[in-house]
């Protein structure tokens, strides 16, 4: 009996400390609310990780910029100090150059097109790009098509926009594409924007239905302009510190946790662009949405040609041709 206690008395010892040192909790960042679609997504993915680890891995969620801005992010998640950040791909392409081909504007022509491209062999390629660079790239998840909003006046055509300050992001493709609509790029990390729009210090920003939602930008911004003007991928981003450690099982569950969550994150972005604009007038926006797109794109000739020669035309035109 005596035996019999001290045997068990040692299992419990040994299958606690077992279970104390095996679990690792992995610090996960993003720019929005937890109920916003990268909300949704990184807790999709979280909850998948510690189901598919048996709690061995769980997630500690830092929203809202909580560690910083995106590019910070990105840069914490190469040195190791940060292990996962869902983000978009605005700062991206100054750590993986290939990834500015997708923030071209006008380049996709809807969510169908882009989530084929992001999903499809372009997109596939890209990913693969990121380990040569200290970052694993785990799934394409999703920000949306970015929308114009102002304090100034409706923007139906590219010459309403001439001389409005806009905050972009630190993103070269879209600033040469901003500059010739005429606007003046204020490039900016997201956690100061809503002060400076508050404070008057730029005119507008540009940004997916979901990410004005979240943001609440509806409170300093008075004009939104359904321009659809760039298709903003975003990407769940691992730090390779994390990913060497994994055993061959445990990297195929984060992969396909990173896939689970990036479907919940384009499911969460459907819903808000379904009802985001009605909720957004009801909080005192004036939607412009009959934007003359054609105009804009005309406008855009001057970029492309930089485009072309950066990317390669052939490069543009066959993610134009995907159907």
């Amino acid at each position: 009996m005596k035996l019999g206690h001290i045997a068990a008395a040692a299992l419990a010892l040994a299958c606690g400390t077992g279970a104390l040192a095996q679990t690792t909790t992995l610090k996960i960042g993003y720019a929005t609310s937890p109920e916003s679609h990268y909300g949704v997504g990184s807790k999709v993915f979280c909850d998948e990780v510690e189901k598919g680890t048996q709690g061995r891995y769980k997630c500690q969620h830092f929203p809202n910029s909580a560690l910083g801005g995106e590019r910070e992010q990105i840069e914490a998640i190469q040195l190791g100090t940060q292990d996962l950040v869902n983000t978009s791909t605005g700062p991206v392409g100054n750590f993986v150059p290939e990834v500015k081909i997708v923030d071209v504007p006008f380049l996709f022509r809807d969510y169908d097109h882009a989530r084929k491209v992001m999903d499809g062999p372009t997109g596939q390629d890209i990913l693969a790009k990121f380990p040569s660079k200290g970052i694993v790239a785990l799934a394409w998840t999703e920000n949306g098509f970015r929308h114009m909003t102002n304090s100034k006046r409706d923007i139906v055509k590219p010459e309403d926009a001439k001389g409005l300050k806009m905050r972009t992001m630190e993103n070269k493709v879209h600033m040469d594409g901003y500059r010739t609509f005429g606007i003046l790029p204020t490039p900016m990390a997201f956690p100061e924007l809503f002060g400076a729009l508050q404070q008057g210090t730029v005119d507008g920003q540009e940004n997916p239905i979901p990410v004005i939602l979240a943001a609440k930008f509806s409170q300093v911004q008075k004009h939104l302009s359904l321009t659809g003007h760039v298709y903003s991928p975003a990407l769940l981003l691992l730090s390779p510190k994390v990913w060497n450690k994994l055993s061959d099982g445990d990297k195929k569950v984060f992969v396909e946790a990173a896939k689970k969550a990036a479907v919940a994150q384009r499911k969460k972005v459907n819903e808000d662009e379904a009802n985001g604009i009605a909720m957004l007038e009801s909080q005192g926006m004036k939607v412009t949405k009959n934007v003359d797109k054609v105009a804009f794109q005309e406008a855009l000739k001057p970029a492309y040609a930089g485009y072309a020669k950066e990317f390669g035309a052939d490069n543009l035109k066959k993610i134009q041709e995907i159907r």
